[in-house]
């Protein structure tokens, strides 16, 4: 993040980052608007807003999420064997990047997350499209999104992906397949190599808990940035907080 403000700077001194941090983390949770966090506790909403601009155009979150990943992969171990991923409609009601009529709200603005997770929630891959997106339109573009290099898979070592139904069409399975996954759609194993006499137990709720997780960060419930890349960064720092919780768990 860099220093607060460079040394012999004229003017009042500059709020500390840790404390913007904090105020961000607060608007994720609450929801609230910029202009409302306490200022007297944090700081003005303007300068909170001004700043989390700044990182956002740094690349901080992303950063940041990335960097927690290869912790948790160091202390746990990211759950390769086992993903899952899915899309999840918010509303939007300012519109902006990303955004479109939202096919389970009456066509009011919506916004869609698809997010790719490890057997045990953590967020991997984050893409944020219109809400009336078709999940198989973006689908190879999450699983080849992952923030960290995913590893090669080797024979006792196999990688599988659970999907529901919306996402069985030919060229999503086509590439799936290509990026050497096992492919498990909602009913059973369908069009994969594997024998379809060996039945595994459904694993694709896990995404439904990552989503719901992400859900309760009241700025994510309901996306109020335009800019697709504020939002982002919003989801980044949910993700964030969520893999550290999994890492304080499981270490």
């Amino acid at each position: 993040m860099g220093p607060d403000k460079p040394p012999g700077t004229v003017g009042r001194p500059s709020r500390p980052a840790r404390l913007i941090f904090d105020a961000i983390i607060y608007v994720l949770r609450t929801g609230c608007q910029w202009q409302a966090v306490p200022r007297k506790d944090l700081a003005p909403g303007s300068t909170v807003h001004d700043r989390f601009s700044k990182w956002v155009k740094d690349g901080v979150f992303l950063k940041a999420w990335q960097t927690l990943l290869i912790f948790y992969d160091q202390e746990v171990g990211i759950d390769w064997k086992w993903q899952a991923l899915d899309g999840v409609i918010t509303k939007a009601p300012l519109g902006g990047e990303a955004t479109g009529p939202s096919p389970v709200d009456r066509g009011k603005s919506g916004t869609k997350r698809s997010v790719l997770s490890d057997r045990r929630g953590a967020p991997l891959s984050v893409v944020v499209t219109g809400a009336n997106t078709n999940d198989k339109t973006v689908a190879l573009e999450t699983v080849d999104g992952v923030a960290v290099p995913r590893p090669e898979k080797i024979v006792y070592r196999l990688h599988h992906l659970c999907l529901d139904r919306g996402y069985e069409y030919d060229d999503v399975i086509e590439g799936v397949l290509e990026r050497d996954y096992h492919l498990h759609l909602s009913k059973g194993v369908q069009k994969t190599e594997v024998a379809p006499e060996k039945k595994y137990p459904a694993r694709r709720w896990v995404i439904e808990r990552t989503h719901s997780w992400h859900n309760r960060f009241r700025r994510l419930l309901v996306r109020w940035e335009k800019k697709v890349a504020n939002y982002l960064a919003l989801i980044h720092l949910a993700s964030i907080l969520i893999i550290f919780r999994i890492v304080a768990r499981y270490s």
